[in-house]
């Protein structure tokens, strides 16, 4: 096991009915006036937002609102959100929503902090130094930005898709009601619980051997959330199932099943630069490009990926061809996204055969010799070849 630093100071209100106390924790944390940032009008309609409202009100928290985060969340939007932060005096932001609502929040809470622009940070030539408090009030399961430090922008401009690492993107809190999950449509159910897995397999598809404690924290994980994906698609209604997801998502990407081991996260690059051209679901993208790049990576680690399909999916060992097993759990890992009703090839997402070039070249390179992962180095020509074999 490598040497690590962990720490996940943010604060969890889990259960029904937590929204309720988002006033108290707001001014707990000094918050005098907040900025409820949001997607669409859902989170009006469904009483959400006008139950946060109330909350504030009671803790004697001023407020103002910004809707209109999208999936893939713009910059567009992020400019007017600094804007309005340095005009309305606001000390606190406070994000509706699932993690493209929470990104868009913590990128205006370091840009109100900032005299330049705050696509620096994304674009590599700064970074963050001060932000102001921001804290999550959760709707979906998926992201895990609720407690990662972690944020991902589009620059709409040029469809640019970059993200920030940095400790200051630790929420302050996070409510977490699995309630206000159940109004989602089965296809955002689907996704969400594919991008959590996502976040798990990034850091389980490791070169280091001597990990067993969360290899196996990370497969009970996994096998946990494939059995409340497959109820939660089906019963939107499920607490139980939701409220798994939920908890999940954030455990998931809070570096929890990540400690001391080396991560790879180039799936996760390639398939920004997918969502970026083509504004596809962050979880359906992945649930193309996460099987290809498993595939073309196989033997590279064939014994990592055996491990998998038998932990994971119950397969059974085959140790005179451990190759058969892990393509045993590939196939089995796009059994269950098909279940669930995730697409699994380019065609699908609606990408064009003559933009593979263009994404391969395009997509973030994460390491200095400008290879992209880090378990698996790519170069442009690997990753188009991953595209190619999720051409299919």
């Amino acid at each position: 096991m490598r040497n690590f630093t962990h720490c996940v100071p943010t604060r969890f209100v889990f259960g029904r009915g937590a929204e309720n106390e988002a006033g108290e924790q707001v001014r707990a944390f000094g918050g005098t006036k907040a900025l409820i940032h949001y997607g669409g009008g859902s989170a009006v309609r469904s009483g959400l937002i006008g139950r946060v409202q109330r909350a504030l009100d009671a803790a004697g928290v001023a407020h103002v609102a910004l809707g209109g985060v999208q999936p893939n969340p713009r910059d567009t939007l992020i400019y007017e959100g600094i804007e309005l932060v340095r005009r309305e005096g606001v000390d606190f932001i406070l994000a509706v929503g699932g993690g493209s609502a929470i990104d868009s929040a913590k990128a205006i809470a370091h840009g109100a902090c900032y005299d330049g622009d705050f696509w620096d940070f994304f674009c590599g030539k700064a970074k963050p130094e001060r932000t102001l408090p921001f804290c999550a009030v959760l709707t979906m399961a998926a992201a895990g930005s609720e407690s990662s430090n972690s944020c991902v922008i589009t620059q709409a401009a040029t469809k640019t898709k970059r993200g920030l690492r940095s400790e200051l993107n630790r929420c302050k809190f996070a409510i977490m009601n699995p309630e206000l999950a159940m109004t989602l449509p089965p296809y955002q159910i689907a996704s969400g619980a594919t991008d959590i897995l996502a976040h798990i397999m990034e850091r389980y598809f490791t070169s280091d051997a001597e990990v067993d404690l969360t290899d196996r924290m990370a497969e009970v994980a996994m096998a946990a959330i494939i059995r409340a994906a497959r109820v939660a698609v089906k019963e939107p209604n499920n607490y139980d199932a939701q409220a798994q997801l939920m908890w999940g998502s954030t455990v998931a990407h809070n570096d929890t099943f990540g400690v001391g081991r080396a991560q790879d996260w180039g799936s996760h690059q390639i398939e920004h630069e997918l969502s970026a051209l083509y504004d596809v679901a962050h979880g359906a993208g992945l649930a193309v490009v996460f099987p290809a790049w498993m595939r073309y990576h196989l033997r590279k680690n064939v014994m990592r990926f055996a491990q998998f399909a038998v932990r994971v999916y119950n397969c059974e060992m085959n140790f005179e061809r451990p190759e058969e097993t892990a393509l045993r759990g590939i196939e089995a890992h796009e059994a269950f996204l098909r279940e669930i009703g995730m697409p699994l090839t380019l065609a699908e997402l609606g990408v064009k055969r003559e933009d593979i070039p263009y994404l391969a070249a395009h997509t973030k390179k994460t390491n200095p010799d400008g290879t992209t992962g880090g378990v698996f180095p790519m170069m442009p020509a690997d990753i188009e070849a991953i595209l190619r074999i999720a051409d299919r």
